[in-house]
């Protein structure tokens, strides 16, 4: 299984964002959105690492608990049940991205699995991510690795 590690930024919530993946230091992408929220970010990196690899299982390691427990606590379950409502029947937020995203996880043909990493703690991926993230935020331009 390929860990990939993921992070959103955003520079003002709403403002310029950006969005990276890495698996290890050589394979590696990011992205920028002019105008955006830290929350589609992350879903963004997420949608964006499983599209570079769609053949592999992978474990997406995340500092989003947006993310993670949209897969690890079922609630794309409740959203699809309840007609994409949230659990205090409101629309779910970021419907377009999170329909690309569970699409990608529950019917791309493999395993996909979801980790939480304390964001800031030290770890190298998920600093690495996060470095990329926040240069995409503040540039506005990406990067891709090979």
């Amino acid at each position: 299984m390929k860990r990939i590690y993921t992070d959103g930024a955003c520079r003002g919530n709403p403002g310029p964002g950006g969005w990276a993946w890495a698996s290890g230091n050589d394979h590696y992408a990011s992205g920028a959105e002019a105008h955006t929220t830290n929350q589609r970010m992350e879903v963004m990196a997420v949608i964006e690492a499983l599209r570079s690899t769609p053949d592999e299982d992978i474990e997406i390691v995340s500092d989003s608990t947006y993310v993670v427990k949209c897969f690890n606590d079922k609630w794309h379950a409740g959203w699809l049940r309840r007609g994409w409502k949230n659990s205090q029947g409101q629309p779910v937020a970021n419907r377009d991205l999170w329909e690309q995203l569970i699409e990608l996880v529950l019917n791309g043909g493999r395993s996909v699995r979801f980790t939480w990493v304390k964001g800031h703690s030290g770890d190298k991926g998920n600093d690495f991510v996060d470095v990329l993230a926040t240069a995409a935020a503040d540039s506005q331009y990406g990067q891709r690795s090979g």
